[in-house]
């Protein structure tokens, strides 16, 4: 229920979201640990230890709470809760959404436009990229978030519903808040990093493997898909983040990644893919229609998966 509701309404404007609370939570925390213990590196890597296991414990004891309480009390106002919070950790719709507003502006010959809608979803400078540029971070964003914001949580939400799914989220975002290797957050942040690695690892190649599947069912270049994923998969300081983007390169034939500007420093990084022709506001459409077969495979396949061990537990039970 809760993959339908966010095909559906995806993340409205405004609307109270989990992700925000954890945000909110994770500053808060923050804020407590560092000013509650000195400031070195030995400090900072014990106190980002001490954040993960705190937001971890509270992301997944009070939905827990929440939901054993709900189910007790009225079993309909338990599904309701569930489907509510696994509707809210998927971002497969607002990915597609905005990723669509870079597009839009691109069609309508608006560069400005399409730059501060993709400085709306990638974390990098925008300011100065030119159209192709533009089309690149957009498509790139959509293709690591494939496994982030809809594979990853889906595959968590399965065998452990709203409760694990929670957990994965506070993972995820701790590391897109804290997880980076700048002076504030060198050694603070690398507890989350790390953790994050771990939660993406199995993720992350499952959502290419079903990537792979739907370049296949979208008649894309799955052969090149396969190929650019089995060479370019590792061509990232994540462990994680280039699986998924890798097939969508090489499903689209075109070059993704390279170096890019961060806070105005130029950050060099590999390319992936080949490059066999020049980037197109088309690929942002396609990137999008790789991610939703991929989606869609995994959910199908889990369903499946989900209905064979009822069948299977019935059965017994009989």
């Amino acid at each position: 229920m809760g993959a339908v509701l966010d095909l559906l309404f995806g993340d409205p404007q405004g609307f109270p979201h989990i992700a925000r609370l954890m945000g909110i939570t994770i500053n808060a925390v923050e804020k407590k640990l560092r000013s509650a213990l000195p400031s070195s590196p030995r400090s900072e890597l014990v106190s980002g230890i001490l954040l993960v296991c705190a937001i971890s414990l509270i992301f997944t004891a009070v939905p827990l709470s929440i939901l054993i309480l709900s189910y007790a009390l009225w079993p309909p106002a338990g599904f309701i809760i569930e489907s509510f919070l696994c509707y809210q950790l998927l971002a497969a719709k607002s990915l597609k959404v905005e990723s669509m507003k870079v597009y839009s502006s691109l069609q309508s010959g608006d560069l400005e436009g399409a730059r501060k809608n993709v400085a709306m979803i990638v974390g990098r400078d925008t300011a100065e990229l030119d159209e192709s540029g533009i089309i690149r971070a957009a498509v790139e964003t959509v293709a690591e978030n494939a496994s982030d914001g809809a594979c990853a949580p889906l595959l968590y939400i399965f065998p452990g519903g709203a409760v694990l799914g929670c957990l994965y989220k506070a993972v995820n975002t701790m590391d897109s808040m804290i997880g980076y290797k700048n002076d504030r957050y060198i050694y603070f942040g690398r507890a989350a990093a790390k953790t994050d690695d771990v939660f993406n690892y199995l993720p992350s190649r499952i959502g290419a493997l079903f990537m792979m599947a739907g370049a296949f069912l979208l008649r894309l270049d799955a052969k090149n898909a396969v190929r650019i994923w089995r060479r370019d998969r590792r061509k990232h300081a994540s462990p994680n983040s280039a699986q998924t983007e890798a097939v969508c390169a090489g499903a689209l034939g075109i070059r993704l990644a390279g170096p890019a500007s961060y806070y105005g420093e130029v950050v060099d990084k590999p390319f992936i893919g080949d490059g066999t022709r020049k980037v197109e506001a088309d690929d942002i459409v396609k990137a999008n229609r790789l991610m939703g077969a991929a989606y869609a495979l995994l959910l199908i396949f889990a369903l499946i998966l989900r209905a064979i061990c009822i069948g299977v537990v019935l059965h017994g039970a009989v």
